[in-house]
């Protein structure tokens, strides 16, 4: 069982946890995740480490309530438990001397792309964080992100804050102005990823991106992260979760991931319906008594 150290709200539905893990924290590298489990009958999701402190024995973990499991999550507090947290898991960001480096940060991928910039800083590389989000409102983690680059930039969809425009807005700008990038790395939502990465290609300029696709047991076995890279299929879990940007299939990738929508809804709404969590046997009990009282 692993403790809830400190949880509080960073934006609507986006919920930062501090969890005890002791060995995680020591063992744990910039880019890795976990695997987290809820209680015996959830289902298992995988989660990028945002930060860690290894003296206190904790780990970060910054959530957006976009489902059953996240908002079942969302509704713990400091002081609850989750039953499993598994890792580290994936291979770490390759964190080389290179120069000037480009961190892209979408929405909640703010948050993986931290300990990156974090790593990158600490070897010497000279940061350049591009921060993106919807509103001022969405936007998360600034000030961290603004400790671990050497200059942030700031973009809004509708200008509330920052910069109005697209992280790509950014990108060009910055190529444009004379900047050279020695390597960007892209975290966020798979079509941020992906222009991205289209954005970069004709520049030049390497890209990482990391995916977070759909997960089972995060040691490759059950081939459900599997993604095209160069023609090729590879495991998100152990061979990435970071791939070349100008490899990556990312329309097959969206589609693999939307292959559950309907799925994944019943079982929002069955949560909804029950009111929050509860025993599975008693809801079979309980639908095999409403049956026989309609035959």
């Amino acid at each position: 069982m692993n403790e809830i150290l400190e949880k509080k709200v960073l934006a609507p539905k986006v919920n930062y946890f501090r969890i005890r893990a002791e060995r995680i924290a020591k063992k744990r590298k910039a880019g890795q995740f976990v695997i987290v489990r809820i209680t015996q009958e959830g289902e298992r999701i995988p989660l990028t480490i945002a930060d860690a402190d290894p003296d206190e024995g904790s780990i970060t973990l910054v959530v957006q309530e976009v489902g059953k499991t996240t908002e079942q999550m969302g509704k713990l507090q400091t002081g609850d438990f989750l039953l499993d947290v598994v890792g580290p898991l994936g291979r770490p960001t390759h964190i080389e001397k290179k120069g000037t480096v480009l961190i892209v940060g979408g929405g909640i991928g703010i948050a993986p792309a931290h300990p990156i910039a974090q790593a990158h800083r600490e070897i010497g590389n000279h940061v350049i964080g591009i921060l993106g989000a919807r509103n001022r409102e969405m936007l998360i983690m600034e000030e961290e992100l603004r400790r671990a680059c050497h200059e942030v930039i700031v973009m809004t969809d509708d200008g509330s804050y920052g910069e109005k425009g697209m992280v790509t807005d950014a990108i060009k700008k910055l190529v444009e102005t004379g900047v050279t990038i020695d390597e960007c790395i892209a975290i966020g939502p798979p079509v941020m990823m992906k222009y991205v990465s289209l954005t970069t290609k004709p520049f030049n300029i390497p890209t990482l991106v990391s995916l977070n696709t759909i997960m089972i047991d995060g040691t490759g076995m059950c081939g459900g992260c599997r993604v095209r890279v160069g023609g090729k299929n590879r495991f998100v879990c152990v061979d990435g979760p970071e791939f070349d940007g100008h490899q990556v299939d990312f329309d097959n990738m969206m589609l693999r991931l939307n292959s559950y929508k309907d799925q994944e809804k019943q079982s929002l709404d069955r949560w909804h319906e029950h009111g929050g969590p509860g025993c599975n046997m008693e809801r079979a009990i309980k639908e095999l008594e409403e049956q026989k009282e309609g035959e």
